[in-house]
């Protein structure tokens, strides 16, 4: 294997990590929910992820974060990984994908 790993392949493997992370109250992964704002991956293999909770108070404010750096984490050529929590821009339905919508009967 080629010791250069693609960051923009390396940015889609860290979302279909993200997409094995499901909302405890929701049967929709936080991706699809939008709650995951923005990955960003350095040339050194550094992930920042920004992300939200559908409200601040939610139950998995501590836990969900966590779940997502140590999975992040997992993939072999990730360096480092940041979760920035963030909620600015609050979350709102609008940011759920049209998969997520459905799958909450909203479509």
């Amino acid at each position: 294997m080629s010791e250069t790993i693609d960051t923009a392949a390396l940015g889609e493997e860290i979302v279909r990590v993200i997409k094995t992370i499901f909302d405890p109250e929701i049967p929709v992964d936080i991706y699809e929910l939008g709650l995951i704002y923005d990955v960003f991956v350095n040339e050194d293999y550094d992930v920042k992820i920004l992300m939200t909770l559908t409200t601040p108070n939610c139950p998995v404010a501590e836990s969900l974060p966590l779940e997502v750096e140590e999975k992040v984490k997992s993939i072999d050529s990730v360096k480092s990984v940041e979760v920035e929590m963030t909620f600015d821009p609050p979350w709102t339905q609008e940011l759920m994908s049209e998969e997520a919508m459905l799958e909450c009967g909203m479509l």
